[in-house]
Parts: structure tokens; C-alpha cells; sequence
């Protein structure tokens, strides 16, 4: 099956934006207008086409990311609407991994918010080139001077005003094109279907000869050519004026910035120009690397058809009639239905069934696939995400996608004591979905733990347990798993008789216990004088030990970085048994314990958290009203970056707390540390509270 458009006529571009910034609702116009809809559909309305599940529909938000394929001027345009809310970052995340531009959509009213820095960083970090569409030109308040100069101060870019409004609140009809110096007026069109393309009028031929001298300025930093025409004061066309524009915009230097309101349908149509015109198509984006995974050697594959096949498993989904769907980017080459690709990954072989055309929650069924497609494998369930698929005679192992670690967790279990199996199966599948959300078995309490980005990403993920899988299940707060150790050294004894009529029990030891650094663990060291006790019985004085370690000595929690020696003993020939210095061990550990000063230890964590600078003493007020330390602070461009560390006791609901505080502008990341000694007053609570003496919820 022959392409339907070459390479170089394809765009594959993602949709970026703070929440409520208008991504979806521009998506939906884009469709409209590409002729992929007949209706548009509206997020307020619930009947957006792209957020297609029920939460979404119910939320007004995006959740997930979604996909489809549309066509304008000969082109084809690979979207992929990415969800705003810092909840479910892993999206954006795994969708820039496999996109080669992306459009960012800023609120003309808000400018940069705190998810626009998110996805900004996240598209730097994979050298994505973006344009900028300040939507909601019609709102009271718009101030798109401001938002620029937002951009250039929180980013550090250059950006190119390509535009002009045409009017701006409930004023505004559309944009001033100063590249084809052209005004293009939506007037009072509901659908925006109809525009009027006309010269410029004499009242803003001033400024806009301005605006496009300063336009011509920046891109003569970056084009030699254009720089000579324009300092010879020739004229320059427009073809050469977008060729400037495309050469920034691919090399980074440049962000070109448009307007528009798409609520009320007016701006998309330039903005579908500018994504043909100026965002990189396959073959502007250099070779793809990876290694050969036996030899390790660097592998390069090219944007060619003509290239071994080449692809990255970019989202795994559960679909209720196919099954399984395997989201994958075609880097090169090209494969169809009934062959043979390798899994390089993972070693395995993986025979193409079906393969997928994605548009948002609608499948088409195709034949073959090129380099630059984005498509879905149907019903392979041993695909993960970050997996590459290639040749076996030409295998290539691509750079897998990383994702943020969680930062919130809770108690999880299912409300109906029979239902522990399809909890189970549901919380794997959903952790094979999405890989920010993890599932952790406590060994020590016995509980299991889900972990997600934060509150709200745990409560959509409950409900679509609830009604993807009919798992209904209870969300808890986790307890802390708390450790014990002992400050002081010590001397215990352990003696065990029984004597029952027959054959008896006898087992005696001497230790001696000492701490440990942090971190040590456990440690056994035999010191017994030859003929005290037989050698044969030491393995279960030790095991006695360690059993009592497990039980530990304050609250039940077990206990760590402490030292036993056994330095002394006796047996008797006939009733000594293992058992008996299994138990005489045990009994020596607890004695030597309790004169040991035992105290509790807490998991403490390492918490960064960036904001603006003007949070930063409410920021501290409230870590320091968790137990917390500051441990650094720095200034980086217009942020605050503070390190911190905190007890995990402390941090529950913190994902809420920080974007309250920083009215939703603050992020932060978090991971264990290490334990340390927690203060004897809190100690002595959790010690009464664990022992029924009192109930606090802390």
C-alpha cells in the first residue's frame, strides 16, 4: 500500500497547555475544519471528540492522551491532545518522546501558568520545536504583550511575533498576518467557516510595518540570506520569510507566536498553516539513535521507508472490544499486517494481527504502516511501554521514555473481601497502562499500597476500576512503616527448660548487642569459648534472634542496624535441641533489648520543591510545620528552587497543599532519604496510639 502523502507532507505535532487554557476545545475546531468532524464538539458540553472517556466528559478536563489524523492542504497532521493537569504528566511525557513538534497553547489572560512550565521543560528536554497559539483573545482582561513577555523571561527563547490581533476582547475579529501582509476578519461568523482575506487598512498600515520590521530583525539572526536582503533594503517575499521562519523555529532559536480565539472559531485556520509551514516534519528531525542489543554498538536509523524498521511502543491501553493496544511510533522502514517484528527489549518475537488508525476512541483498520506513522498494534499483551520493535536481522534497542517517580500514596482494598483477585487484575492492567502509577505489597503491615502523581490521579484511576473492571474498592490513608533500633549497648540472657516426663528442653545463651550505623542492618558475630556450646546449635540462636528482631521491641515494628554477639552459653547432652536455642536466643535478644534504650525510626524524605519567589515564606512556614529541614535554597531564572527534608508522615496530602499555597504554580518531586530517630513525644504517641492508650489521627 503506497503513502498517502510523501514524508516531508507529514506532521506529527502534540498539543500542550496549562488546564483551561482551550486545548481541547482548539483540537476540536481543528477536526471541524479539517473536515475529520461534521459537528464540533465542545468540552463544556461534555461531546469533545477527543476526551472521549466518561471521567473526561463528566471532569471537563483531558485525562489521557488522545490521537488522530487529519489532512489540510495536502498535508497529514498526527495529533496527539495531551491532558493540562499536573496529575497526569506521564501523557505529555510519553507523547514529546515520540512527536516531532508541538503546539503550546497559552490563556491570553493567564499567560505562562504552572503546567505551561512543565510541558515547556519537558519539550526542552526532548528538543521538541514548538509555535505558540495565545488563545482567549477574546476574553476581558487579554493582555498578549504580557504573555510574551512571559515567555521570553520563564524561558529564556526568543519569541517571533508572526501576528497581529485584529481587536482584542469582545472586539476581536481575528489576526494581521505580517508575513503575507494581509488582514484576515472572521466578523460575526458562528462557525468561523467564512473569513474575509483583505490588504491592510490604512489605519494599521503604520504599526504593522513596524511589527514586521522588527519580525524581519530576529529572523536576520538566524538566515544569512535574509539578513543581507534585509540590510540591502530589498524585497522579501514571503516564501523566504516562512523558509526563515521554519529554519528557527526547527533549529530552537526561534518560537513563532500567533492569536486567536478558538471558543469563538476564529485563528485556527492560520494556526493549520503554521503547523505545515513551520513545525519539522520527519525528515527535518535527525536519525534516531539506539544500540545494538548484543554488541551495545551506537545504531542510527534514518526517516526513510527505504531503512530496517524501527518503531517505539509509546502507550499501552485497554480497549473493552479489541483488547489490548499497543500505541508505536515508525522511525523507519515500514511493515504490515502478518509479519514478524522483534520485541528488542524484551527478546521476544511479535506476529502483527491488526493494525490500528487511532482516531480519538474510533479504530480503522489498515494494512501497512511507513516511517513517521503513528498507529496501534491490536491484542498484543506482552508489549510494554518504552519497548522497541525492529528487525531481527537488524535489531536496534531505542532510548526508552522516563517517567517522574509517584509523589502520593494510599491504602487500597477492595469493599467486598471476595473481590482480592479482580482488585488484583485490575490494578495490573492499570499499572501496565499507565507508568506513573505504582503498586507496592507491604510485606511488613500486609497492605497494598497504590501510588500515582497525586490525589486526583489515584481518584480517577478508583473510578475507572469501578467502572471498567466493576472493582470497588476503599482508599485509605497507608501507615507509616516505622522501624526500631537501640541507641545503647547491652547485655541479655536467654534460658529455656522444659521438662515434660521424657526427653526435655534445654537451650541457654549470653549475648551482647550494640548499635549500628545507619543503614547496617544486621549483623552476628560467634564469640563462644570452645565447649560452652556446641557449634552445631549457633545457626539457631541466631535464628532466634532474628525472629525477635522481626517482632521487634517497642511497637511491633522490626528492628535494624543493631549488632549481636554471642559470647557465652551452656547445653546439656541429652535435652538440648534446636528449637530450645532457637527460643533461648530469642529470649536473650528481648532481655538485652529492653535495657538497650530501643526507639522508634521514621522514613524521612528528600523533597524539592520549585516555585516563584514570592511563596517562599508561606513554602516554609508549612514544611517547617511538617518537621521539616531546609537544606538549600537557590534562585533559578524567575523560581525558587528549595531542597528539603521531611518525614513521610508528615507528607500526606502535600500534592494539594503545595498547588493551594502556590495557587497551582508550585511543583515538587520527593524520594526516600533514609530513617532517622524520630522525637521522643511523637514517638511516645505512635507507641499509645498503636497500643489502644489513644486514638489521634495525625
Amino acid at each position: 500500500m503506497e503513502r498517502r502523502y510523501s514524508i516531508e507532507r507529514v506532521r506529527n505535532i502534540g498539543i500542550m497547555a496549562h488546564i483551561d487554557a482551550g486545548k481541547t476545545t482548539t483540537t476540536e475546531r481543528i477536526l471541524f475544519y479539517t473536515g475529520i468532524t461534521y459537528k464540533i464538539g465542545e468540552v463544556d458540553e461534555g461531546t469533545a471528540v477527543m476526551d472521549w472517556m466518561a471521567q473526561e466528559q463528566e471532569r471537563g478536563i483531558t485525562i489521557t492522551s488522545a490521537s488522530t489524523t487529519c489532512f489540510w492542504k495536502n498535508y497529514q497532521i498526527n495529533i496527539i491532545d495531551t491532558p493540562g493537569h499536573v496529575d497526569f504528566t506521564v501523557e505529555v511525557e510519553r507523547s514529546l518522546r515520540v512527536l516531532d513538534g508541538a503546539i503550546v497553547i497559552l490563556c491570553g489572560v493567564g499567560g505562562v501558568e504552572a503546567q505551561t512550565e512543565t510541558v515547556w521543560r519537558q519539550a526542552d528536554r526532548y528538543k521538541v520545536p514548538r509555535i505558540v497559539y495565545i488563545n482567549k483573545m477574546d476574553r476581558i482582561g487579554v493582555d498578549p504583550e504580557k504573555a510574551i513577555e512571559e515567555i521570553k523571561e520563564t524561558f529564556s527563547v526568543r519569541p517571533l511575533v508572526i501576528q497581529m490581533p485584529l481587536g482584542r476582547e469582545e472586539n476581536f475579529r481575528g489576526v494581521i498576518d505580517l508575513v503575507e501582509m494581509k488582514e484576515v476578519d472572521w466578523g460575526d461568523d458562528l462557525l468561523g467557516t467564512k473569513f474575509e482575506v483583505r490588504d491592510i487598512s490604512d489605519e494599521h498600515k503604520k504599526e504593522v510595518q513596524m511589527k514586521r520590521n522588527e519580525m524581519l530583525e530576529r529572523l536576520s539572526d538566524v538566515d544569512d540570506v535574509l539578513m543581507e536582503k534585509y540590510l540591502d533594503e530589498s524585497e522579501i517575499s514571503p516564501e523566504e520569510i516562512k523558509k526563515a521562519i521554519r529554519k528557527g523555529t526547527i533549529s530552537l532559536q526561534l518560537v513563532p507566536i500567533l492569536y486567536g480565539a478558538s471558543f469563538k472559531n476564529k485563528g485556527v485556520h492560520p494556526l493549520l498553516d503554521a503547523i505545515t509551514n513551520y513545525l519539522p516534519s520527519p525528515l527535518d528531525i535527525p536519525p534516531v539513535k539506539g544500540y545494538h542489543p548484543r554488541t551495545f554498538d551506537v545504531e542510527t536509523r534514518k526517516a526513510s521507508d527505504e531503512e530496517p524498521f524501527s518503531a517505539l511502543v509509546f502507550k499501552i491501553m485497554n480497549d473493552p472490544f479489541i483488547g489490548t493496544l499497543s500505541f508505536f511510533r515508525v522511525y523507519s522502514g515500514k511493515t504490515k499486517v502478518g509479519s514478524a517484528l522483534y520485541n528488542s527489549t524484551k527478546g521476544e518475537e511479535e506476529r502483527i494481527s491488526r493494525l490500528l488508525e487511532i482516531h480519538s476512541n474510533k479504530r480503522k483498520e489498515i494494512k501497512e504502516v511507513h516511517a513517521g506513522d503513528i498507529a496501534a498494534l491490536g491484542s498484543r499483551k506482552n508489549l510494554s511501554t518504552g519497548d522497541t520493535l525492529c528487525m531481527r536481522n537488524h535489531p536496534i534497542v531505542l532510548e526508552p521514555i522516563k517517567f517522574p517517580e509517584p509523589v502520593v500514596s494510599a491504602l487500597i482494598e477492595p469493599k467486598s473481601r471476595t473481590e482480592h483477585s479482580k482488585l488484583a487484575e485490575a490494578l495490573e492492567k492499570l499499572t501496565k497502562e499507565d507508568p506513573t502509577f505504582k503498586v507496592i505489597q507491604d510485606s511488613m503491615t500486609g497492605q497494598t499500597l497504590v501510588c500515582g502523581m497525586g490525589e486526583l490521579h489515584l481518584e480517577v484511576l478508583m473510578d475507572r476500576m469501578a467502572r471498567e473492571f466493576g472493582v470497588l474498592a476503599n482508599l485509605r490513608k497507608p501507615q507509616v512503616a516505622y522501624k526500631e533500633t537501640i541507641t545503647n549497648s547491652s547485655e541479655g540472657e536467654g534460658r529455656y527448660i522444659r521438662q515434660t516426663g521424657g526427653r526435655g528442653q534445654y537451650g541457654h545463651c549470653k549475648i551482647m548487642i550494640e548499635p549500628l550505623k545507619r543503614g547496617k542492618g544486621f549483623e552476628f558475630v560467634d564469640r563462644i569459648k570452645a565447649g560452652r556450646i556446641p557449634k552445631e546449635f549457633v545457626p539457631s540462636i541466631k535464628k532466634g534472634i532474628k525472629e525477635a528482631i522481626e517482632i521487634g521491641i517497642l511497637a511491633g515494628f522490626p528492628v535494624t542496624d543493631v549488632k549481636a554477639t554471642v559470647v557465652d552459653g551452656s547445653y546439656h547432652e541429652v535435652d538440648s535441641t534446636s528449637i530450645a536455642f532457637k527460643i533461648a536466643g530469642s529470649l536473650a535478644f528481648k532481655d538485652a533489648a529492653s535495657r538497650a534504650n530501643p526507639v522508634l525510626l521514621e522514613p524521612v524524605m528528600s523533597l524539592v520543591v520549585i516555585s516563584p519567589d514570592k511563596y517562599l515564606g508561606d513554602i516554609v512556614g508549612d514544611i517547617k510545620s511538617r518537621r521539616g529541614r531546609i537544606e538549600e535554597m537557590e534562585l533559578r531564572g524567575g523560581s525558587r528552587v528549595i531542597k528539603i527534608f521531611v518525614p513521610l508522615a508528615e507528607m500526606f496530602g502535600y500534592a494539594t497543599d503545595i498547588r493551594t499555597i502556590t495557587q497551582g504554580r508550585g511543583v515538587f518531586s520527593m524520594e526516600f532519604f533514609r530513617h532517622e530517630q524520630l522525637p521522643t513525644p511523637v514517638m511516645e504517641e505512635i507507641i499509645a496510639r498503636i497500643e489502644g492508650r489513644i486514638s489521634v489521627q495525625r
